[in-house]
């Protein structure tokens, strides 16, 4: 049998460390959202920096010469939103290093591999800046295969492997944080850039769980876990959706709820602009590659694409509520987890509801964050079993 983590061997304060940063990548995807809702996305052309700025200007006139004003004019109520997003994303990056030095300075050169990957993509981002592209790619993908291959080489006894593992996702989001800017808001680095965080985010939960150790022992785990892991993957494409959703400006494509002079018209849900099945196009609406240099704020697809996109939304939530009723159900069999069960139906059942409140009140910005942060609690709640559940002792 594996022995248990044990984090007095290796660090008093690693799962205090891990759930500060669990806190602080529930902040970055909000955040996040925040920023992406209120079309902010774009508000800084150059990345890492805004108008060459560490922070960001607090007027036109100070960014005249620089060479982004060319790319988008100065939005300083704008500007500061990407600008703290990006400030509290590198913020996340530097716990989860502290974590992996953390969780591998027991291993063999442990501490040096993964100062050697840090180091490397400091260096990157500094080429990145002078414009050595090539060199500032090949310096990342060495960082990254340092990683990999010392997660490959490494057990979990330590949490070392998903320590690493986590360090080398945070680097691959810096760059889609990159790439979302530089390849204005292209739908499938949107899209990536939000299964990224979600990704770091249970990464680590998964860890903070395991450094605290508190698992719930029952005979019934394994069976209970499989139940909980298909839940997982059936809410990781949900949010694939919901992000192609945004990312395609698609949310609404099936008509907005509201007023027309004295008539009230709701033709935005259950029906889409007042059919059960209106005309649709999905070969177009799921194209994941359309070429650089196209700007995606608002949108470029049609109304039939758009539509497919939100039918095929809407669909997949209602096979993922129902199979998380029926895992709720399950849960709620079992002694000791009625809790977490009503907790999953509670939050599945509001979840929709909020999706629902985004068409029907045409997407207002708490609602749809909200939205977001129910996405987050779902992955929370599937998470925490799935990294607690366990067989008893012998």
């Amino acid at each position: 049998m594996t022995p248990a983590f044990n984090t007095a061997a290796y660090s008093r304060h690693l799962h205090r460390i891990a759930w500060l940063a669990v806190a602080l990548a529930l902040v970055v995807i909000i955040f996040g959202a925040f920023v992406r809702l209120s079309d902010a996305g774009l508000s800084c052309p150059d990345w890492p920096t805004c108008y060459g700025r560490a922070a960001w200007p607090s007027a036109a006139q100070e960014v005249e010469s620089h060479a982004a004003t060319a790319i988008r004019p100065l939005e300083t109520h704008k500007a500061w939103r990407e600008q703290v997003h990006r400030h509290i994303a590198a913020t996340l990056g530097v716990l989860v290093l502290v974590l992996a030095l953390l969780a591998a300075r027991k291993r063999r050169l442990g501490i040096a591999q993964i100062l050697a990957s840090a180091g490397l993509v400091a260096v990157a981002i500094g080429l990145y800046m002078q414009a050595w592209y090539t060199a500032a790619a090949a310096l990342a993908l060495i960082a990254e295969a340092i990683l990999l291959l010392a997660a490959w080489r490494w057990s979990n006894l330590d949490l070392s492997r998903v320590a690493a593992l986590t360090l080398a996702v945070i680097i691959v989001q810096a760059l889609l944080g990159m790439w979302t800017v530089t390849w204005l808001l292209k739908p499938v680095v949107v899209t990536a850039h939000l299964l990224g965080g979600m990704l770091t985010f249970s990464l680590l939960l998964w860890m903070a769980w395991r450094a605290t150790g508190v698992p719930i022992r029952l005979v019934q785990a394994p069976e209970l876990r499989r139940w909980v892991a298909v839940g997982i993957a059936l809410l990781a494409i949900q949010i694939a959706l919901g992000g192609w959703t945004s990312a395609n400006y698609a949310a609404l494509s099936c008509g907005a709820g509201g007023w027309t002079g004295d008539t009230a018209h709701w033709l935005d849900f259950p029906k889409c602009v007042g059919q059960w099945w209106p005309a649709h196009d999905f070969r177009e609406g799921f194209v994941l590659w359309r070429g650089i240099g196209v700007d995606y704020e608002g949108g470029i697809l049609d109304g039939e694409a758009r539509i497919a996109i939100q039918l095929a939304h809407r669909m997949m939530a209602a096979v993922v509520l129902v199979y998380l009723l029926a895992l709720a159900y399950r849960l709620l069999r079992t002694p000791g987890l009625r809790a977490w069960a009503v907790m999953l139906a509670l939050t599945a059942l509001l979840q929709v509801g909020l999706g629902i409140a985004n068409v029907k009140l045409a997407l207002p910005l708490l609602v749809a964050m909200l939205h977001v942060a129910g996405a987050v609690m779902l992955l929370f709640l599937l998470v925490s079993l799935l990294a607690r559940l366990r067989s008893p002792e012998r």
